[in-house]
């Protein structure tokens, strides 16, 4: 049996109840994260994984990616029960220290939950020693952070998004902070990923005044145990949460992304090419199923071009939402994977009766520099959507949200949009006049056939303003053609 004695909860005033944290909560993670939230969310964390300091941390055999987060640590100390702003902080006994440690290689699965890729024995440190919250102006905080002597995080409350008392009240609203509970505000930009023999130490204080003391973790190899696959998922990464885990791709060493299947010349030959042509061109090829219908531009005269990340939706099925649609789903992996020069094409099956994208997944894909998004879909939040600055096709804005009609259920695979197959990789273009997909393989020939084409008819319209009737000029007949390569040819 636990008690208060266990020296686990050395550096507060017993065990905690309940460990609520803040998924993101400062500025500097934020812009990081290239997605800033409108409100706080949460998620909890079990009393099980505090440690004091001076402790370990296992990280698994066979995992990679254990990271940091250095944090500011709130103390309930008085219960808290649908208490405004203003007296919030009145309900804040303590503030300390902590570590929430978290292990990407578990995260997938955890559908935003973080219940196994945070709740490892050990994986919260708190203290060592608790600040009195009268004694402190808790807008005037600082946190720090050491990974083997070396400063990664230094940022005060001032950078964060919301301030600490809107914790307190905004969780109040929701269930009773009992005392002793303890809320775990969010990590700033410098999280990243240590291995064994690391040591890592976090510090709360107001400068010049109170401290925490430093909180001391020294990370270890765990027994070579290996996770049994046949009672839960397994461990898994991709380059995806390496990114995420050690704070960007150039941390994590990973290339940045070319600008997928494109090069410069032919994108910039794509932008000049209007759909229309690319279309007549195609057609000319045989390839008459190719236009991506009923969509059209958020913002008119805005183009798009790029290569597909595709996402699927499929109807929606009450059972299957619920195992597919929350969490970290299909929808938000594709956005938050999207690559530079892309275009997240999304097959919807043409039902507008509902979103199939909102403003921060907008966000989070302007961010990662895609190309732009295609749905045969809906838009919710069409007017911010808009205003990402991010080129957006859809079948209209729709305020429902996703789970009225769809289920998130796969990326990167082949998928019908607006009546046509898109495969990841095809190049995407859509204009005023529509969306066309065009094979990779033809690309280069169909554009420099449909800019041709373009000098032919911007000749014919110049003499049909002139005067000239359109028989025999259009489509130009040897005589008409014989001129028209005169001229050409003397440009």
């Amino acid at each position: 049996m636990t008690t208060d004695t266990d020296p686990r909860f050395a550096g507060l005033p017993g065990r905690p109840g309940k460990i609520i944290a803040v998924h993101l909560s400062y500025a500097s993670r934020a812009d990081q994260r290239g997605r800033r939230p409108a409100d706080p969310s949460y998620f909890f964390k079990v009393s099980s994984s505090v440690a004091a300091s001076g402790g370990t941390i296992e990280r698994p055999a066979g995992t990679e990616l254990l990271a940091f987060e250095g944090e500011i640590a709130l103390v309930i100390g008085t219960a808290a029960r649908r208490v405004s702003l203003e007296d919030a902080w009145q309900h804040v006994g303590w503030v300390t220290a902590a570590n929430d440690f978290g292990l990407y290689d578990l995260r997938a699965n955890d559908k935003g939950s973080n219940v196994r890729s945070k709740g490892g024995d050990g994986f919260t440190p708190i203290g060592p020693a608790l600040i009195d919250a009268r004694s402190v102006d808790p807008g005037a905080l600082r946190l720090r952070t050491w990974v083997n002597g070396d400063l990664v995080q230094h940022d005060t409350t001032a950078g964060l998004i919301f301030p600490l008392a809107q914790f307190v009240a905004d969780l109040s609203q929701h269930f009773t902070l009992e005392p002793g509970d303890v809320i775990l505000t969010g990590t700033p930009a410098g999280s990243s990923v240590v291995v064994p023999q690391d040591v890592v130490e976090v510090e709360v204080d107001v400068p010049d005044g109170p401290s925490s003391g430093r909180l001391v973790t020294t990370v270890i190899d765990g027994p070579d145990v290996a996770f049994d696959g046949s009672v839960g998922s397994l461990p898994a990464v991709d380059d995806v949460q390496r990114a995420e885990a050690w704070g960007s791709r150039d941390a994590a060493g990973l290339p940045e992304p070319a600008k997928a299947g494109l090069s410069p010349e032919l994108r910039d030959k794509l932008e000049r090419t209007p759909v229309a042509g690319i279309s007549q061109q195609l057609r000319k090829r045989g390839l008459n199923n190719v236009t991506i219908d009923g969509v059209a531009a958020l913002t008119p005269g805005t183009k798009i071009v790029g290569t597909a990340k595709t996402l699927r939706f499929v109807p929606n099925r009450e059972d299957l939402f619920t195992s597919h649609g929350g969490g970290y789903n299909a929808q938000k992996r594709a956005f938050d994977a999207v690559g530079e020069g892309e275009v997240i094409v999304i097959e919807a099956r043409g039902e507008a009766g509902s979103g199939t994208l909102g403003d921060i997944l907008a966000i989070r894909a302007h961010a990662r520099g895609a190309a732009g998004i295609v749905t045969d879909g809906g838009v919710r939040d069409a007017a911010a959507v808009a205003s990402v600055g991010i080129p957006v096709f859809s079948n209209g804005a729709h305020p429902a949200v996703l789970g009225r009609k769809h289920v998130p259920w796969d990326v990167d695979v082949t998928i019908g949009c607006g009546g046509t197959t898109v495969q990841p990789g095809d190049i995407i273009v859509g204009d005023a006049d529509g969306v066309i997909v065009i094979p990779p393989a033809l690309a280069e020939e169909v554009v420099d056939a449909a800019l041709a084409q373009e000098d032919e008819d911007a000749w014919i319209a110049d003499q049909v303003a002139a005067g000239h009737p359109v028989d025999g000029l259009f489509p130009m007949n040897a005589e008409w053609r014989a001129r028209y390569e005169s001229e050409r040819g003397e440009r």
